[in-house]
This record gives structure tokens, C-alpha cells and sequence, in this order.
């Protein structure tokens, strides 16, 4: 072996070696999925899982295919929306990529291995090159500490968009629920107007009723029926929704949903809002690690602000020359090093805009800060307020609509009040149950909403994906 080879490969053992085998991070067994599914098994008793192959897909589907086939609750349909929704498994691959870029950011530079052969009226010369970025080399463990800070957010933002996925999902629930409710109710509804506009129209023939009363009641019938097309499309539209969230498609979507929402029952009671959202928003979470991940970059840049381009090599050259039937053969050695030497531009630009960007991290955090809190004090009061609108509803409005209605047909049948009186009677209550349906959805919805401003998931998707900006901008200050 030629000695300048042996040599290189002496240097390269014994300087890459230890850092591969110490500071090389590895890929974990599940692409980071452990924490994701702890916290929402703990937050919302649910399996978060990540299909990564054939066998995945097919106990998922199982799954799924048992759930559907029994009776849908909120939690059983975001069950499936967390096993069968293919944009939350995109941003699974999303914690992958991160975790990938974590083990890569975690390995030295690979060297570069230069040959070059000259030969030259009867003269041979061998250049060998062995060059590594230095710079890179150095900076190793300072991007390693960035990538990783970069990978714990990417967990908290896996979070937050299962989160996102399973308070939308139950607000799908929800609206569908209502929607198909509110269309049974006016189905009930047209039958008794119906009913009545023949009656009507009966005793017009005998002359018991008379024209304004027909009137009435065919209006009263029509006015009905074009309410129930309107209930029935936002039925359609409504299910559709959920559909979507839930993935499903081909035979799947006709699954059976409750024929009517649960009755409102209690509220939770909640202490220190404002400190329990601040302190479990994955959004808040991930936002504060990736300002860390922008810190620490915005640190390396300080530090390596006036080096641009540094590598380091070791050379070995070869060369034979023939001279009066005489071969002469030498070895020269030595090593390069090249330095971009900061002329025009001392660093100061990049300085800058690291700090001007981390400034800028700051005050955002600081702003979402501010807007967590209030978004807990007012999805409070909205959650308490439609509670007490809901049981308004249940426990007075409605038991009191009953009584009126009973009443007024009893006077209706003793001749007491006239059909017109019967009819209003009937349409108030009509409106009252369909108000009644839409609080009881309403507080479902704002129990959705509350648990959210909590512990994130509330945002939509335009506002979730201000957050990797951050880590996009720590990386892009680490050299």
C-alpha cells in the first residue's frame, strides 16, 4: 500500500471514527410517534397511529370497519378519524421527515476523495486528495443540538394536528347529528300540516271553512316543506362533511349516525384557564422549542460570522520523471486549506438577519402567548353561556311549548280558538324545537371549542402552518 494512502486512512479512522460512533443520532423505532400517541391516549383516550405498512393498513381498516358497523358516537368517530383521515397521516410523515433531518444534521460530512493523473512528454505525476469541510465538522454538534430542539417541536406540532383533526371531527359529529335531527323534526311537522290543509280543505267543501283558513293552512304546508328541503340539503352537506374527515369512502359511507344529539346533562368545572392553556398548548409548546431551535442557531451564526468557507485536506502527489535512461520517482506530501477571506462582506448581514429573525420569533411567541389566554377566558364564556342557553331550552322552553301546545288544541277541539290560533301555536313550536336542536348543538360545538383553547387543535390550517417558519428560519442561520 502506498504510504501516503496508509496515512490518509490513519487520519481518517482516527478522526471521523469517534465522532460517527459518539454523536451520530439514530432513527427510533416508530419515526417519533411515542410521545404523539401518549399524549393524545391521555388527552382524549384515543389510538393515534401511524400506518407505515401493508399490516398497519389492514388492522386500521379492521378496525374502522368494527367501529362503523356499531353504534357512532363523537369518540368513535374520531377514533376513526385518527385511523382513516390521510391528512393527519401526512403530517405523521411530516415528524418522520423532521426525525430524518434530526439523523442527518447528527453526521459528519462526508470527505471528498480527489485522483488526478498527468502524464507528460514521458513524465508521470499522481495527485491525491482527501477534503473535508471543516467548518461543517466543527459546527457539528452545535446543528446536532438544533435539529434535535427542531424535532421535539415537530412532535408537539404532530400533536396539535391530531388535535386539530379530532375537535373537527367531533364538530362534524355534531353539526350532522343536528342537521339530520332538525330534518325528522320537520318530516313530523309536514305530516301534521298536511294533515291540517286536508282537513281544511274538507271543511271547505262543506262550507265549515272558509277561504283565508284554506289559505292558511296550504301555506302553512308549503312554508313547511320548502323548510324541510332546505334541512334535508344541510343534512347532505352536513354528513358529507364528516365524511371527508373521516376518510371513508365506497360502501363505508353509509354509516348510521344517532338519530338525535344527547341531552345536555353538566358542565365541567374549570379552574385557572388562562394557566392551563399556557401551560398544555402543544401550539404554544412547539412555538417556544423552535424559538429555542432559532436561539441557538442565531448563536452559531455569532460564532462563525466571518468564516464562509473553510476546508481542510490532506494531499499526496506521485511523480516519476525519465531523464538519460534514469526513472526518478518521488512522493511530495503536504495539506491545503482554504479560507474565504470576508472582504466586502465581514458577517454583518447574516448577523443581522439572524437577529432580526429571532426578534421577530420572539414577538410572535409573545403575541400567541397573549391570544392563548384570552382564547381560554373566551371559550369559557362561550361554553358556559350555551350551556345555560341549551338547558333553557330542555328544561323550561320546551316543556312549556308542550303545555301550550296540548292547551291550544284542546281549546282548537272545544271551539274555543280558530284554526289561524292553532296553526301559530304550531309554528312557534316548530321554531322552538329547531332552536331547542341548534343549542344543544351549539354547546357541544363550544365543548369542542373549549377543550381546544386548552390544549390546542383550535387553529385552522392557514394559522397551523405559521409555525414551521420558525424552524425553517433556524435552519437556514446555521452557517
Amino acid at each position: 500500500m502506498n504510504p501516503s494512502f496508509a496515512f490518509f486512512k490513519r487520519v481518517l479512522i482516527a478522526g471521523a471514527l469517534p465522532i460517527v460512533l459518539a454523536g451520530c443520532a439514530k432513527f427510533s423505532p416508530d419515526a417519533g410517534m411515542l410521545p404523539v400517541s401518549e399524549r393524545v391516549a391521555s388527552e382524549l383516550g384515543q389510538d393515534a397511529v401511524k400506518i407505515a405498512s401493508v399490516e398497519d393498513a389492514a388492522a386500521a381498516k379492521a378496525k374502522v370497519g368494527r367501529i362503523l358497523a356499531g353504534k357512532l358516537t363523537a369518540d368513535s368517530v374520531v377514533q376513526v378519524a385518527l385511523l382513516n383521515n390521510r391528512g393527519l397521516q401526512a403530517d405523521y410523515n411530516e415528524l418522520g421527515l423532521s426525525e430524518t433531518a434530526f439523523v442527518e444534521a447528527s453526521l459528519p460530512p462526508n470527505p471528498i476523495i480527489g485522483l488526478e493523473r498527468l502524464v507528460t512528454n514521458g513524465e508521470l505525476e499522481v495527485e491525491r486528495r482527501i477534503v473535508a469541510d471543516l467548518l461543517a465538522l466543527a459546527t457539528l454538534p452545535k446543528r446536532k443540538e438544533i435539529a434535535r430542539t427542531q424535532f421535539e417541536a415537530a412532535k408537539e406540532r404532530a400533536i396539535e394536528a391530531t388535535f386539530r383533526v379530532a375537535a373537527e371531527t367531533r364538530r362534524a359529529f355534531y353539526r350532522a347529528v343536528a342537521a339530520q335531527q332538525t330534518v325528522a323534526l320537520l318530516e313530523q311537522a309536514r305530516l301534521s300540516a298536511d294533515a291540517a290543509a286536508d282537513l281544511t280543505r274538507k271543511l271547505g267543501e262543506t262550507g265549515a271553512a272558509n277561504r283565508l283558513e284554506q289559505a292558511r293552512a296550504s301555506a302553512f304546508y308549503a312554508e313547511i316543506s320548502n323548510e324541510l328541503a332546505r334541512a334535508r340539503l344541510q343534512a347532505g352537506t352536513e354528513r358529507e362533511a364528516l365524511t371527508r374527515l373521516l376518510g371513508l369512502w365506497g360502501d363505508d359511507i353509509d354509516y348510521k349516525l344517532p338519530r338525535a344529539l344527547a341531552p345536555v346533562k353538566g358542565i365541567k368545572s374549570v379552574q385557572q384557564v388562562e394557566v392551563d392553556a399556557v401551560r398544555k398548548r402543544v401550539d404554544l409548546i412547539a412555538a417556544r422549542l423552535e424559538l429555542d431551535a432559532l436561539a441557538k442557531s442565531y448563536g452559531l451564526t455569532q460564532s462563525t460570522r466571518f468564516v464562509s468557507m473553510l476546508d481542510g485536506g490532506l494531499r499526496s502527489n506521485y511523480e516519476r520523471s525519465r531523464e538519460d535512461g534514469i526513472t526518478d520517482k518521488s512522493y511530495p506530501k503536504g495539506f491545503e486549506l482554504e479560507i474565504q477571506i470576508p472582504i466586502f462582506d465581514f458577517g454583518e448581514v447574516k448577523v443581522r438577519r439572524a437577529k432580526e429573525t429571532y426578534m421577530q420569533a420572539v414577538n410572535r411567541l409573545l403575541e400567541k402567548a397573549v391570544n392563548v389566554r384570552s382564547e381560554a377566558r373566551s371559550a369559557y364564556l362561550t361554553y358556559r353561556a350555551s350551556y345555560d342557553i341549551a338547558r333553557q331550552y330542555q328544561n323550561k322552553i320546551l316543556p312549556l311549548r308542550k303545555t301550550v301546545n296540548e292547551e291550544a288544541l284542546l281549546r282548537y277541539n272545544g271551539m274555543l280558538i280558530d284554526e289561524f290560533e292553532l296553526l301559530t301555536t304550531l309554528r312557534e313550536s316548530i321554531d322552538s324545537n329547531i332552536q331547542a336542536i341548534s343549542a344543544q348543538r351549539d354547546f357541544f360545538i363550544a365543548s369542542v371549542d373549549f377543550q381546544t383553547a386548552i390544549v390546542g387543535g383550535g387553529a385552522s390550517s392557514g394559522e397551523a402552518g405559521q409555525g414551521p417558519s420558525l424552524a425553517a428560519a433556524a435552519g437556514g442561520g446555521e452557517h
